[in-house]
């Protein structure tokens, strides 16, 4: 009874790179949204429990000032 492949742990890309999650960076956040404009889950993108709060916290700041559109252009 397997469960298929067991994959190796994901490591928080900002605790690797030594960067905070900032509102300021949208080179940065724009990885960790979809291209519908969703926040991408923890579980999916390897970001520790920490710096997901502060990644969603800069994610809704920076919507927020129009630095990122809340959705995409297409849906519109």
């Amino acid at each position: 009874m397997g469960f298929g492949k067991r994959r190796s742990r994901k490591v928080c890309w900002f605790e690797q790179n030594r960067v905070a999650p900032d509102y300021k960076d949208i080179r940065i956040i724009g990885k960790f949204v979809t291209d519908r404009g969703k926040i991408v889950p923890r579980r999916l993108s390897g970001v520790s429990a920490k710096n997901q709060r502060l990644l969603a916290t800069a994610i809704k700041r920076a919507r927020h000032l129009g630095l990122l559109p809340f959705v995409a252009e297409n849906i519109k």
